[in-house]
């Protein structure tokens, strides 16, 4: 029974990445953004990436973060760093790296283009099953905007 609890099993990286993004998106962040590093390093498996507007806005999301993979998953972070500057706040899960800037920091660090080799993944799974079907449902929606 010690053995089950010590071996909770947490979700995959790419959930716990999903998670992330959308504690971001509740707390107003913006330009969110999971990039699949799995391909190109053994360091960690996914980034998340977005910006939020205030110092108090990314310690409200780095927070957040933090309750939700230690208090709920159970999941250690391993570091946290910039949260005093709030700059750029990093917390590190090991195999999940979630990444908060101000938006000038994130536009000087470019960490989209130095990692530009990690494949784009959608925030949501549906949009990650059924791509041509969401493309066709936002055709139809911008065809009959234009004929009104």
């Amino acid at each position: 029974m010690t053995e089950q609890i010590l071996k909770k099993k947490l979700p995959t990286s790419l959930e716990r990445a999903r998670m992330a993004a959308r504690v971001i998106v509740d707390d107003k962040g913006e330009d969110v953004k999971i990039l699949d590093l799995r391909e190109i390093t053994q360091a960690f498996d996914f980034f998340v990436i977005a910006s939020g507007q205030s110092r108090r806005q990314l310690h409200s999301i780095s927070d957040d973060i933090d309750e939700l993979f230690e208090k709920k998953l159970g999941d250690s972070r391993r570091s946290v760093s910039g949260y005093q500057e709030s700059r750029w706040v990093l917390l590190d899960y090991g195999d999940v790296v979630v990444h908060l800037f101000e938006p000038e920091t994130r536009e000087f660090y470019a960490l989209e283009d130095l990692w530009g080799k990690g494949k784009d993944v959608p925030l949501n799974e549906s949009d990650a099953e059924n791509p041509t079907e969401k493309k066709d449902k936002e055709s139809a929606v911008d065809a009959n905007a234009s004929e009104e």
